[in-house]
């Protein structure tokens, strides 16, 4: 084992060590861990794996390290800790849009329905204003934006901030995918037009069953489109 993987092996095992800590409520969300002699002491660990764990730990949000006073477990909120997902997610090569937007076909479907018996009035108002302010002809650009921020709103009234947050971080990299649509494909933006009036509609009506079935024709239809191009 060369000195680069021998201090990769210490410090997994330092990270180990925290995320026990963590776990077995030895320490919770918003304590400030010990100072770091004593508690490399404590882990039988060197100062240095225990400084490379933290600063892993806190690179995906589990610590949080505060320049002149010490280090801090994060609220562990999960919205929090799936920021770092978007951060590898928009690592995504090129040839797997398509898996992303399969994952968004399964997950998308079933926050719509969850919302449809959740949104209140005025919630559904703020995603009409939304659908209103864009108009009968968008830009591909705007359209893709009002995109997102329609299907945020709605996944956020799914009262899901783990499946809000899944989502978030697979937006990225079909947001190109459903540009280079909008460009090349004749009818792409009426039909997106079209599917969120439809969502919309049965959002309104509380169907969770129509709202799951418009939001996977919605998604669908650029899964199946970016499938043709390949």
């Amino acid at each position: 084992m060369d000195n680069g993987e021998g201090l990769m092996a210490v410090t997994d095992e330092a990270i180990e060590k925290i995320k026990d800590m963590i776990v077995s409520g030895a320490l919770r969300p918003g304590d400030r861990l010990p100072k770091e002699s004593e508690l490399a002491a404590e882990l039988g660990l060197s100062r240095n794996s225990l400084r490379e764990a933290v600063r892993a730990l806190s690179l995906i949000r589990i610590l949080d390290v505060r320049q002149g006073d010490g280090t801090y477990v994060t609220s562990l909120d999960p919205q929090l800790l799936l920021e770092a997902l978007s951060f590898v997610v928009d690592f995504h090569r090129d040839d797997t849009v398509l898996e992303f937007l399969a994952v968004r076909r399964i997950l998308e479907p079933a926050a719509t329905a969850m919302a449809a018996v959740r949104l209140t009035p005025a919630e559904l108002d703020a995603l009409e204003g939304r659908l209103d302010a864009l108009g009968t002809a968008p830009s591909v650009e705007q359209l893709v934006a009002s995109d997102l921020d329609f299907h945020r709103g709605i996944v956020q009234g799914s009262g899901n901030s783990v499946l809000c947050s899944l989502l978030d971080g697979l937006s990225g990299p079909t947001t190109r995918a459903r540009i280079w649509r909008g460009v090349t494909q004749e009818d792409a933006i009426a039909r997106t037009l079209h599917e969120h009036r439809a969502i919309l509609t049965a959002l309104r009506d509380r169907d969770p069953d129509a709202a799951r079935a418009w939001a996977t024709v919605h998604v669908a239809s650029v899964e199946q489109w970016l499938r043709s191009t390949l």
